[in-house]
């Protein structure tokens, strides 16, 4: 796999986190009710900045959790013998909250669809939103974002790398895709 294109570089990822965090404000009316639940790995990453960017712009912290989908997923038979779970950190009670879903790439849609139905599994959030660093398209469910920090058409070949300092060493997103014989 190579490089094909870098998408969003350390500024411009915390740009697209900064205009999230205003977004999921000015919909919710500031933070009252409101959660942020990442989705295991860098989903949760993604959520623990957001909470972070909501305390520096209204002076209040949000409870931020983190959900494992692994035994929700509709692959799982096909994932290997023996799937890795992780532990679920909620924390807080999700009844009547607003409840904001994170995850770095919206695709498919199938990840979600584990996420909503793992949620569930913790109460019954007055409303879930979706916010997504990346929305590369190729939907195979019903599925859309609220909010998106950038659009990125691509082919169903290629990779979208999401790249964060706490998982990788470096903020970045990234095109990776097969190199092309001559």
């Amino acid at each position: 796999m190579i490089e094909k294109a870098k998408i969003l570089d350390k500024e411009a990822l915390n740009r697209s986190l900064m205009r999230i965090a205003h977004e999921i404000l000015e919909k919710n009316k500031g933070t009252q009710n409101l959660c942020l639940i990442g989705i295991r790995s860098r989903g949760a990453c993604l959520a623990q900045r957001l909470g972070a960017l909501i305390l520096r712009i209204d002076q209040v912290m949000v409870p931020v959790g983190i959900l494992d989908i692994t035994l929700y997923r509709d692959d799982l038979t096909m994932i290997g013998s023996g799937p890795v779970v992780h532990k679920t950190e909620i924390d807080f009670d999700i009844t009547g909250k607003n409840v904001v879903l994170i995850d770095d790439v919206l695709y498919t849609g199938r990840t979600v669809r584990a996420a909503l139905d793992a949620l569930i599994d913790f109460g019954r959030p007055k409303t879930i939103q979706l916010a997504v660093l990346i929305d590369r398209g190729h939907r195979e469910l019903p599925i859309r974002a609220d909010y998106v920090g950038k659009n990125i058409p691509t082919s169903k070949n290629e990779i979208v790398e999401v790249r964060l300092e706490e998982t990788d060493g470096i903020d970045e997103v990234v095109i990776v895709g097969q190199d092309k014989p001559g």
